[in-house]
């Protein structure tokens, strides 16, 4: 529930993200999630005590997804605490299966990746009783590499060290977690045509992906792999002409469609539209989704489309939708920048007190991908014609998710309202 961007990290949960993660100043703050939100075992695998100053738990066990880099992913967040009375510094985290390496895009480097709690800027250290998250991301090239646990090998370093309990530096083996082995939802598109762009979807830390937030005491990852759709022109633009009218976007009106079968549980249909390149205020929360479906999919599965025209959805609560069923029309209501359809899977029926969940589309086209971030911005804020990214591997999908930056055709088999 973003800009399609991310740029302005308007949506709800993404705010609340930031005001507990980046705004407070108080330098010891500390928030823990409930125990129901924590997966893992913080200690190691050691049949011996081992000291962890560090603690560690994933919020949620990661569940395997084939996207269209070709390669699994599990993208997943580690919920980290110094519990110790002085500051402690990450060196570096490494997932590891078996003590081996896993590919993951935190491995690179820490700071693009982690968020400390009360901190006013991105840092590495965390203060007396400071909490932080880490996104991680792991890969592996196909579903039979998939690791059964994951253990995350974490460097760190103290600035007043106690040997031989505390040395200066020290690695830690924390959060074995055992993979979910659910399967991700294989559904069809929610909406139909040409030149699609994901505009702010797995697995980078978008404004979606650090949606984490804290909700009747406990922290939620909603939009773990959520997606904000907005359709190019054949020139790459999003808008043509005035900005702030929702006429200057060809593709407001569009309409949306069930991915699946499954009983709507939950609608809002009379919300007002909104200004685009204008941020929305006074919103409460039930607001943020703007007008909207929650249909149940199933299996603990719910799917999530938001910002829907107002007056748009010709149904009720109850009513069975059908896969390639209209149920509304792509719009501008709720907390909301530009004309677009954030679309999600969560593993229950609150679109924000709930986890979000992969999941693979049946069919469609990879038709181009966007450059780079500072493009995808350039084209939402100024209306400048998207550059596509060379050496993609273009053509049909099928069973995968799409990336942040796809741009992609859909073919929806409608079925009658």
């Amino acid at each position: 529930m973003a800009s399609p961007s991310g740029k302005n990290s308007i949506a709800l949960v993404f705010l609340a993200a930031a005001m507990v993660v980046s705004c407070s100043t108080t330098q010891n703050s500390q928030t823990t999630p409930s125990d129901s939100s924590l997966t893992s075992a913080p200690g190691s695998n050691s049949a011996e005590p081992v000291l962890t100053p560090l603690t560690a738990a994933t919020l949620a066990a990661p569940i395997p997804v084939t996207a269209t880099d070709g390669e699994v992913h599990l993208a997943y967040e580690l919920f980290l605490t110094n519990t110790l009375a002085q500051p402690l510094t990450l060196r570096s985290i490494e997932p590891v299966s078996n003590g081996v390496p896993l590919q993951s895009s935190i491995s690179d480097g820490l700071l693009p990746w982690i968020r400390v709690f009360g901190a006013t800027r991105p840092t590495e250290t965390l203060g007396p009783g400071q909490s932080a998250l880490a996104w991680i991301d792991v890969t592996v090239p196909s579903s039979s590499e998939v690791p059964e646990v994951v253990e995350h090998r974490i460097s760190v370093a103290v600035d007043a060290p106690n040997l031989p309990l505390l040395p200066a530096e020290m690695t830690e083996t924390v959060a074995r977690t055992t993979i979910s082995t659910q399967s991700a939802v294989v559904i069809d598109p929610p909406l139909n045509g040409e030149n699609w762009l994901n505009g702010n979807g797995c697995c980078g830390l978008t404004a979606h992906r650090g949606a984490v937030s804290p909700l009747n005491g406990q922290l939620f990852a909603p939009e773990r792999f959520a997606i904000d759709y907005v359709q190019l022109t054949s020139e790459g633009q999003m808008f043509n002409g005035d900005r702030t009218s929702v006429n200057s976007y060809p593709y407001y009106g569009s309409d949306v469609f069930a991915v699946a079968e499954g009983k709507i549980v939950s609608m809002v249909n009379d919300l007002p539209e909104q200004t685009p390149g204008a941020d929305p205020v006074g919103l409460t929360l039930d607001q943020f989704g703007g007008n909207h479906v929650v249909q149940d999919l199933g299996n603990g599965r719910y799917a999530f489309y938001a910002h829907l025209q107002r007056g748009s959805i010709p149904l009720e609560v109850g009513d069975n939708l059908t896969a390639g069923q209209s149920l509304g029309k792509l719009g501008n209501s709720g907390n909301t920048d530009a004309p677009h359809l954030h679309f999600h899977i969560m593993d229950g029926p609150d679109p924000l007190a709930s986890n979000g969940l992969p999941f693979e589309i049946r069919s469609f086209d990879l038709t181009n991908r966007i450059m780079n971030q500072d493009n995808l911005d350039s084209v939402t804020d100024s209306g400048a014609a998207a550059q596509f990214a060379t050496g993609v591997d273009t053509g049909r999908r099928s069973n995968q998710m799409p990336l942040t930056l796809d741009v992609m055709t859909y073919d929806v088999v409608q079925q009658g309202s």
